[in-house]
């Protein structure tokens, strides 16, 4: 799958950004390609080895996102964690939040180096936080990458802290 010009743009500042700064959120408009460019900046960052979780809330989002990655980085492995399947097999596992969330779900995550967050601007909740408190906790080297076409939130809580 190729990537329109602005969409190589955001990849491109998004990788470079994780690598120099460490977690980032990625802001882009509806109908932008979020679910794209989330698939190629994750494609970049997984070199030898490592490991990434892709988070959505919902299992349209978790099968959307595999769908795509699969589209645009071929041949890497995935798996799934939702209500029906537990798979860590894959080198890039797509997780839907409630079930990733639980205290047995969460005990079985290995050691992450990405953690992708789509919708990112949920993250602020008590669910995302224990993930990404396991994902930290495993290794304080892990990179975090939201997401998000609203990175303001009604509630005003912010994303800073995440």
């Amino acid at each position: 799958m190729r990537l329109r010009p602005r969409q190589k743009t955001f990849v491109e500042r998004s990788v470079a950004a994780l690598a120099s700064r460490g977690n980032t959120l990625g802001v882009a408009p509806t109908g932008a390609g979020k679910t794209i460019m989330l698939s190629a900046v994750t494609g970049e960052m997984i070199g030898d080895g490592a490991k990434a979780c892709v988070l959505a809330h919902r299992d349209e989002l978790t099968a959307q996102n595999r769908a795509k990655f699969q589209r645009v980085v071929p041949g890497v492995a995935t798996s799934v964690i939702d209500a029906t399947e537990k798979s860590w097999n894959g080198q890039v596992a797509f997780a839907m939040v409630p079930t990733l969330a639980r205290a047995s779900n969460l005990a079985d995550m290995p050691r992450l180096d990405l953690l992708v967050i789509d919708e990112a601007h949920h993250a602020v909740a008590d669910s995302y936080r224990r993930i990404i408190d396991r994902v930290r906790e495993a290794n304080p080297d892990a990179c975090i990458f939201g997401v998000t076409a609203t990175p303001n939130r009604g509630d005003r809580k912010g994303l800073r802290e995440v």
